[in-house]
């Protein structure tokens, strides 16, 4: 299965195609609770610089604090994503989606708190002003696809921006994240399967 077709392996919450990158930061999503909500971030470390090891490093509890005057102040979080997608469209896997990733931080959706126990989280490598690339789209659209597939209760409704959900604390994925050209890729995913959009 090629990663422009991603599947979510419902027992493992694994998806194909991704690298198997394992972070250390997560832990069980509370009893009962399945994912409902899809938040998207934007990253890169140090910031506005793409392509380097920093958010492997940081997922991994790697991160030297003296690689960077920034690092400093980060390299003692705990923090992980369910999924991390580089500038050229390589997806890193480093939590399965069925376990609870550290992305959210205090974080709240249509009244409900701690986004972290019910949500997947997926790093996009950018930054809040400069454009994100054409092959993170592609990768983004059937990504996405894929997890609503496998999440029942989740729905394009409930795909959302970290700044959604942690408004004026955070900002990503920001303004150059082109949410009607993800939404295009998902229908032009779901079309292909003939499936309703």
């Amino acid at each position: 299965m090629a990663l422009h077709d991603p599947v979510v392996n419902p027992e493992t919450g694994l998806v194909t195609g991704a690298v198997q990158a394992w972070s250390p930061n997560h832990n069980a999503r509370p009893a009962g609770v399945t994912p409902d909500l899809l938040v998207i971030h934007g990253i890169s470390l140090p910031p506005g610089e793409f392509g380097g090891d920093g958010v492997h490093q940081l997922f991994t509890n790697a991160l030297d604090p003296a690689a960077h005057p920034y690092y400093a102040g980060i390299a003692d979080l705990r923090v992980s994503a369910h999924l991390f997608l580089r500038r050229d469209g390589t997806l890193y896997q480093y939590v399965p989606l069925h376990r609870r990733a550290w992305h959210a931080g205090r974080s709240s959706w249509c009244g409900r708190d701690e986004c972290n126990d019910y949500s997947v989280g997926i790093e996009v490598e950018g930054c809040d002003d400069v454009p994100y690339d054409d092959a993170q789209y592609a990768v983004l659209g059937p990504l996405c696809g894929a997890i609503l597939r496998a999440c029942p209760a989740m729905t394009r409704e409930r795909i959302v921006g970290h700044s959604d959900i942690a408004p004026g604390r955070k900002t990503d994925p920001g303004a150059a994240f082109d949410w009607r050209r993800l939404a295009r890729e998902i229908d032009r995913v779901a079309g292909e399967r003939g499936q309703p959009t």
